[in-house]
């Protein structure tokens, strides 16, 4: 699961593995063998991958089972945007 979840993000980021390796200050290798599943990322890596891409851990960790979008820092009125846009998209379906 965590292996799909670096993955999906890297990919939703248009970020190659050289790329997030180069943002995680690891090896291009770190980056392939955790999509891969052949090694974890440590405690630590989780932790700076999930700040890097702005999720929780347990997103990364498939414990969330909802979408979540972290709207700190916006005001009312562009979470309120937020919330109508997402509306939009989902009557589309």
């Amino acid at each position: 699961m965590l292996n799909e979840s670096i993955k999906k993000l890297r990919k939703a980021h248009h970020l190659s593995q050289v790329e997030l390796a180069k943002e995680l200050s690891v090896s291009k290798q770190c980056v392939s063998n955790w999509e891969n599943d052949n090694v974890q990322p440590s405690v630590e890596m989780l932790i700076k991958i999930a700040k890097f891409f702005n999720v929780s851990c347990d997103l990364l960790l498939g414990l969330e089972t909802d979408n979540v979008i972290n709207v700190n820092g916006l005001d009312e009125t562009e979470i309120t945007h937020i919330k109508l846009f997402i509306s939009d998209l989902l009557r589309k379906k």
